[in-house]
This record gives C-alpha cells, sequence and structure tokens, in this order.
C-alpha cells in the first residue's frame, strides 16, 4: 500500500470515527483503534498514540461551546482531574510492560462496557438533596441552564466518583481512549450529578486527561505524525458533522445501530487478543 492510499484510509476512517463518536458521545477512539491495528496492521502502541491525540484535540474543541453555555462544571473536573491525570500517566508507562495481545483483549471489555453503557437508560438526577461533606468542603455543588431557568443540583459520594476516575484514567492512559464511559458512570451514577452536566464535564476533563499521557507516548516516540495528523484531522471533521446530524436525528435508534458496530469490534479485538 502507497503512502497515499495508507494516509487517505487512515483519513476517511478517522472521519467515520469521529462521526460515530459525536453521535455516540464514546469519543473516535473506540472506532479507529480497532481500524488501525485490525485492518491496517498498525503496531497498537502507535494507534493509541495516535487515538490520544485525536483524543485531546476533539476535547477541546467541543468543551469551549460547553464551558461558555454554562453546563460544564469546572470546578468537579478540574478536581477529579487530580485522579484522572496521575492515573492517565501510570497507566500510559505500565502500557510498554504490557503484552499487546492482553491489551486488546483489555480494549475489547471497555468497548463491551461502553456499548452497554449507550444502550443504558439515563436517569437525570437534579435533586437538591443533602450533599455530601466533600461536595459542601469543595464547594463542588452548582446548577446548569434550562429552558425554565438555571436548575440547581447537589453532588453526592465524591470519594466513590473519585476512585472511579483513576480507574477511568489508567484506561485512557494504557487504551489511548477517552474514556467517558468510565467518567460519566462516575459522575452520572456515583455522584449522582444531571447526565447534561456529567457529559459535557467528562468531555471537559478528556482533552486534559490525554494530554498527561500524550508526553509518555510522545517520549517512546510512540505518536508517528504519518498517523496521528490524518486521524486528527479526519476525527475533527467527522465530530462536527455528527454534532449536526445528531440535531436532525433520533439518536436512539443511532446508538442501537453502533451499539451493533462497537460489540462487534470489540469482539473482534478480543478475539485477536486470545489469538495473538
Amino acid at each position: 500500500m502507497s503512502i497515499l492510499l495508507f494516509t487517505l484510509v487512515i483519513l476517511l476512517g478517522a472521519f467515520m470515527a469521529g462521526l460515530v463518536g459525536s453521535l455516540t458521545g464514546l469519543g473516535g477512539g473506540v472506532i479507529i483503534i480497532p481500524l488501525l491495528t485490525l485492518v491496517l496492521g498498525v503496531d497498537i502502541h502507535y494507534a493509541i498514540g495516535a487515538s490520544i491525540v485525536s483524543v485531546i484535540a476533539t476535547s477541546s474543541g467541543s468543551a469551549a461551546a460547553y464551558v461558555k453555555e454554562g453546563i460544564t462544571n469546572i470546578r468537579i473536573g478540574m478536581f477529579l482531574e487530580i485522579a484522572t491525570t496521575i492515573s492517565a500517566i501510570f497507566g500510559a508507562v505500565v502500557a510498554v510492560y504490557i503484552n499487546p495481545n492482553y491489551i486488546s483483549v483489555i480494549f475489547g471489555g471497555i468497548l463491551l462496557f461502553s456499548a452497554a453503557m449507550m444502550l443504558r437508560k439515563k436517569v437525570d438526577h437534579s435533586d437538591t438533596d443533602t450533599s455530601g461533606k466533600l461536595a459542601n468542603y469543595f464547594k463542588l455543588n452548582g446548577s446548569y441552564p434550562t429552558a425554565t431557568g438555571e436548575q440547581p443540583y447537589a453532588v453526592h459520594n465524591v470519594a466513590g466518583g473519585f476512585l472511579m476516575m483513576a480507574v477511568a484514567g489508567v484506561a485512557s492512559g494504557l487504551l489511548g481512549i477517552g474514556s467517558g464511559a468510565l467518567k460519566v458512570l462516575a459522575m452520572d451514577n456515583i455522584m449522582r450529578i444531571p447526565f447534561k452536566v456529567s457529559t459535557t464535564t467528562s468531555n471537559f476533563m478528556m482533552g486534559v486527561t490525554a494530554a498527561a499521557s500524550a508526553v509518555v507516548y510522545l517520549h517512546r516516540g510512540q505518536i508517528d505524525p504519518g498517523i496521528a495528523m490524518p486521524v486528527c484531522l479526519g476525527v475533527l471533521i467527522g465530530a462536527r458533522a455528527g454534532s449536526k446530524i445528531l440535531i436532525k436525528s433520533k439518536p436512539e435508534k443511532l446508538k442501537m445501530l453502533f451499539a451493533g458496530v462497537v460489540t462487534f469490534l470489540a469482539l473482534q479485538m478480543i478475539y485477536n487478543g486470545i489469538k495473538g
């Protein structure tokens, strides 16, 4: 395969990854890494390095809009980033010592979990019950704009959410994905934050988490500009197109379709990992 054809295939695949990631909220890494490893035969460490760069780009682009609208809780994001960045660096460091086949199996398991999270029914937590002591101490409670005005909410179980964020950070550094499903689980189910706030705050955090682990991959020379550039460009364009399609489409049907795609990719990654 010539360099030009290789670049065009990556660009097209990254566009589709960004499109799917934007429509499902999972990010493009869940598609781009299987594409690079299963279809193009790229070493999984270089695929992870390219995916991390795309996570930084997409998070930086979309997070600014959510912050401007006042939905993102920056205090929660900055607090939980302590856990995600430290654990992401740890995940990136140990990745080189883990057999790539094991990484493939772990990645497949995370994809299956992400597919299940994609289909679960979301419960909007907007209660103003008494929040935890840590939430009051760090002033994490907040409000977000709605059609009827500002909706206040209370934050619960901060310690549990912090620990789950550490797990999400390790997965992000080890696998090169945003770990959005794990981060939303921490904020939505454990900390009982409204899902609009949890998803936008998770998006805000992804770029910082990925940047922390990207330093390690860059130091090891596992971020190849020839791969990372078309991946980053394609994912950005795809994510922008997906955000426009999402407004005019029915997200529930799209999520069922893409959950099937993600499940197939997950099983393929697990199978390849087991077979070596």
